[in-house]
Parts: structure tokens; sequence; C-alpha cells
């Protein structure tokens, strides 16, 4: 990856000798390596050794899970909070896991849409709840710094499954308690 840093850098016009670029072929396929180490984690195993037997059936909602990811098109970061809900039937997962989960999908060169459904999806497998709810909402650099370069706007995306795609007044109980209203 280096060698390709520093013909990237060649093309460019830059000296990668120079004192401020001799080690950053080797820093950017460090940073590189860590912003895609989600390719190296196995989602189902983070919730595997966390499912727990609950007889609690009421909504449980984790909300604003910052995340960091890259964009496939670009890879130039995009980045935001991620909003989790499910109705258990039984089985609860650990917390900490929700915020794990987020982070192992969207630590891989992605797509916002993708990352909603990849994490709404396992869950709806794994927890076999009554239903699940993935909102993501991300401010994306492609946007605000190359084309279009549109500063101020963000995108938002839902994965909805079971009783929260079913049930409007489930939906709307998780949309109001994330922040978001229907007009």
């Amino acid at each position: 990856m280096e060698k390709h840093v520093d013909a990237i850098l060649r093309e460019l016009g830059e000296d990668p000798a120079r004192e401020g670029l001799k080690r950053t072929p080797e820093r950017v396929a460090r940073a590189i390596r860590e912003l895609t180490r989600g390719y190296a984690q196995d989602p189902e195993k983070i919730i595997n050794g966390a499912l727990f037997t609950e007889d609690y059936s009421e909504m449980i909602i984790m909300k604003d899970i910052d995340f960091f990811s890259l964009c496939e098109h670009h890879i130039l970061p995009f980045f935001g909070k991620t909003h989790i809900a499910y109705l258990p039937k039984g089985k609860i997962v650990g917390i900490s896991k929700l915020a794990r989960l987020v982070d192992v999908y969207a630590r891989r060169l992605q797509v916002q849409e993708r990352m909603t459904t990849q994490i709404a999806s396992l869950l709806m497998e794994k927890l076999r709840p009554e239903g699940v709810a993935v909102v993501v909402e991300a401010e994306h650099l492609c946007m605000r710094m190359r084309g279009v370069e549109k500063q101020n706007s963000y995108v938002v995306t839902s994965a909805m499954f079971g009783v929260f795609r079913e049930r409007q007044e489930t939906r709307d109980e998780f949309m109001t308690l994330i922040g978001h209203r229907r007009s």
C-alpha cells in the first residue's frame, strides 16, 4: 500500500522524500487499515456472545451512536449518528454490542443505505425480535468537499422490519423518541 501512496504523491507533483512527506505513505497505509478494520471483524460473533434470555417486551432504543465511515465511491469520510431500536421476544443483546455492531459495518468501504440495512438485518436474524428499526443520519464529505459542494446537507436512511414496518404507531413512537417527527 505504501508504494501506491508514494506513486500518488509523485503523480500529484509532490516529492515524497521531502521532510513533511517522508513517512506519509506509512501513515496513510496505517490509517486506511484502521479505518477499514471492520473487514477483519465478524459481526455475528459480536452479537452471538451477548444474547441473553429476558422476559422484557417493551421497546429498547440506543440512540446517537457516533460512527465514521468511508464512502466506497470516493474513499472520503462520511460520519454521523445511528439510532437502533428493537422490540424483544425473549432475547436481549448487551447494549455495548449495538455500538460495536455499528462500528464493524461502518469501518468498511460503505454506502450509507447498505450499512443501515446490514445493521438491521443482522439484529433481526440473531435476536428474532418482534421488530427492528435503524435510522442513520450522516454528513458526507464527498458532498461538501467536491462535486456539488453543499455544506449543510445530510442524509437520513432507515431500515424497518417486523412491527416497525407493519404498525405505524410503533414506527411513530420510535421516530418520536429519537427526535424525528413526521410532518
